[in-house]
């Protein structure tokens, strides 16, 4: 460390010594300025990332991004807007919060299998398909009314026996015993045909 205090007003580590020194990284890309700075506030800025939730390792990355954006943007820091301190600790919990983000939501992986689209059937499959569908739109026709509502309150609009039976203000019994006797009657009728 040069002269000065640590936390003193003047002085080459003082307030007024570090303006200087980010002056001189801005205007003269002064390695030896920035690396007292560094020095300086590396240690300071870690401690802080790890006090607001980094690991150390974290707190490291981001110790390296914040000095990274010091030396680019020195000449961006204006000293009547805030100390050099606040300039780099600002720095500081906007790359913590960008890391925050980062993790929250994650990049998606384009070869992540859970991202591929489904393939598009085989037209000849997709034909079988929709027939499968007109056939048991048919059965469901042909059976008793009650039946036929069970089967689409269950199985087309996804209500559970229970729901069903508040919804049609029928005892549980029945509504299990219509449905049951419905799907015996498709399983009966579709016995020797495969689905595809």
């Amino acid at each position: 460390m040069v002269g000065g205090t640590e936390s003193g007003e003047r002085g080459p580590t003082g307030r007024d010594g570090h303006v200087t020194l980010i002056l001189r990284v801005a205007r003269q890309q002064d390695r030896g300025a920035f690396a007292i700075l560094f020095g300086h506030y590396g240690p300071r800025v870690k401690s802080y990332l790890i006090r607001l939730g980094a690991s150390r390792a974290t707190a490291e990355d981001l110790l390296q991004d914040v000095m990274l954006a010091v030396w680019r943007r020195a000449d961006t820091y204006d000293p009547v807007q805030a100390s050099v301190s606040t300039w780099i600790f600002t720095i500081a919990r906007n790359k913590r919060i960008d890391t925050l983000r980062r993790e929250r939501r994650p990049e998606l992986d384009p070869t992540d299998p859970a991202l591929a689209p489904k393939p598009e059937p085989e037209p000849d499959r997709a034909v079988d398909a929709a027939q499968w569908e007109t056939h048991i739109a048919g059965a469901i026709a042909e059976m008793p009314r009650e039946q036929a509502e069970m089967i689409r309150l269950a199985y087309f609009d996804d209500l559970s026996h229970s729901d069903i039976a508040v919804r049609l203000g029928l005892p549980l019994g029945t509504v299990k015993s219509r449905i049951r006797l419905a799907l015996a009657r498709l399983r009966t009728k579709f016995a020797d045909r495969a689905e595809p």
